[in-house]
């Protein structure tokens, strides 16, 4: 008698389930057998890692070499400029921040300035100091606007919010620092 190639295993006394279908398991099941998975995969990927650079030679860094800046910069005491102009502008920035932008007016009824308006409250009656502040303001609205732009007022009322004042008030800090202003 031939025998067939594809014979069947001798059975013993024990019986073989067949594996749950996918659909079968729950949703646990399947996401644990999906995370046992990945759990496999990401360790024989740090192995092979460990054992592709094993041959490079490392030091141990100490931090304190790498770290440069201060870990909490908001408890950081501000610096103001250190020219008198640029101090100024960058407090009338400040104080039209805290007290509201306006227009049409150096203050209005509710306390909120524009632009030569802050620059001069904060001016104290310093009337050079005001001029000159006024003068930086105005160079920087120019380099940004033109020169079309006729004075501050002018390109304050220009607006329908502060942002942009605001914005050029920056931009006037850092013209007169950079001018030693």
């Amino acid at each position: 008698m031939a025998t067939s190639p594809h014979t069947a295993p001798a059975r013993t006394g024990q019986q073989t389930r067949p594996a749950p279908a996918p659909s079968a398991l729950s949703l646990d099941a399947r996401l644990a057998a999906a995370e046992a998975a990945m759990t496999v995969r990401l360790e024989e990927a740090a192995v092979a890692h460990e054992v592709r650079t094993a041959h490079i030679s490392t030091k141990p860094v100490d931090l304190a070499d790498v770290i440069t800046v201060p870990l909490t910069p908001t408890l950081q005491p501000q610096q103001l400029p250190a020219t008198p102009v640029a101090a100024l502008l960058e407090r009338a920035r400040a104080r039209m921040e805290a007290d509201g932008w306006c227009a049409g007016a150096l203050t209005d009824e509710s306390g909120a300035v524009c632009l030569l308006g802050a620059i001069r409250k904060e001016a104290g009656g310093d009337c050079g100091l005001e001029a000159d502040a006024a003068s930086v303001v105005l160079d920087a609205i120019r380099r940004r606007f033109g020169d079309h732009v006729e004075s501050v007022p002018s390109f304050n009322d220009a607006h329908g919010t502060g942002r942009i004042p605001l914005r050029m008030l920056d931009q006037a800090v850092s013209l007169a620092d950079a001018r030693g202003l």
